[in-house]
Formats: C-alpha cells, sequence, structure tokens
C-alpha cells in the first residue's frame, strides 16, 4: 500500500466558522466512499452532505513543507 484515503466532513457556517471532522484513514478510494454512504444518515452529517470530502496521501511523503506563520506570539498578543 502506497496511498491512503482520508475521509473528512467539514461544515461552514456563521456559527462554527469551519467545523473539520477527521472520520478515517482507509485502504482504498472505494473503503472511504462507503463510509460516507454509512455515515451520510447519520445526525448532523444528514444535514450536512455535501461536507464529505476524500483526499489521497501517498505515504512517506512530507505533505506540509513550507513552514508555518504564527499569528499571535506566546504571551497571545
Amino acid at each position: 500500500m502506497d496511498t491512503v484515503y482520508l475521509l473528512w466532513h467539514v461544515r461552514a457556517d456563521d456559527q462554527h466558522a469551519d467545523d473539520a471532522k477527521l472520520i478515517g484513514v482507509y485502504r482504498s478510494q472505494e473503503r472511504a466512499d462507503a463510509a460516507v454512504l454509512r455515515l451520510k444518515m447519520q445526525p448532523g452529517f444528514r444535514d450536512h452532505p455535501a461536507g464529505f470530502e476524500v483526499s489521497a496521501y501517498p505515504l512517506d511523503k512530507d505533505h506540509w513543507t513550507e513552514g508555518f506563520v504564527t499569528l499571535y506570539d506566546n504571551e497571545g498578543r
């Protein structure tokens, strides 16, 4: 296996901004798609059925390579 498939559910609204949940990690696109079918009628998910996203991630590879920016210093400013 050289790739795994991450299943996310992302909901964007005024109250929660971007509310992202990592649902699971699967061996194939088909298994991730089957999880969507199992979950899309569950409470919360059924109200936001378009929020499911599957992302393929190759293993043994850096996926965040450009560092990051901190908005606040260590004292919260």
